[in-house]
Parts: structure tokens; C-alpha cells; sequence
């Protein structure tokens, strides 16, 4: 699994009635965008995350800076 700052962190509810969980990732704490993560959730918080196979990477599109 490879992240960047700004991508977002999909995690799949694991049970019946759970729903799925988004965060952005604030900070790659791992070497070349590997886990742990610092993420921020949608209610403010932050916690750091080592994603389980319950869990899919969203990559931002890339910022075109030239403008």
C-alpha cells in the first residue's frame, strides 16, 4: 500500500449495519508512502492508522502547478 498527503483512506465497515469510514491522510509516517498514516476524520479528529486489508487507498489527482 503507497499514499500520499492528501490522498484519502477508505475503510470498509466489517460488519453487518457498519458503515464505510473516509479520512485524509495528513502525514506518511512510513518510508517511500508505506504505513502508518496520520489521518484526520470527517468529525475533526486525528489518529494514526497502519492499514488492514479492510482498507483502500483514494490518490488524489495530481495538482497541476504551472498555471
Amino acid at each position: 500500500m503507497e499514499a500520499h498527503t492528501g490522498d484519502r483512506l477508505l475503510m470498509h465497515g466489517r460488519t453487518v449495519g457498519q458503515h464505510d469510514r473516509v479520512a485524509e491522510i495528513i502525514e506518511v509516517l512510513g518510508a517511500g508512502g508505506a504505513p502508518p498514516y496520520r489521518v484526520r476524520h470527517d468529525d475533526g479528529h486525528e489518529s494514526v492508522k497502519s492499514p488492514g486489508p479492510d482498507c483502500v487507498v483514494r490518490h488524489t489527482p495530481a495538482r497541476d502547478d504551472r498555471r
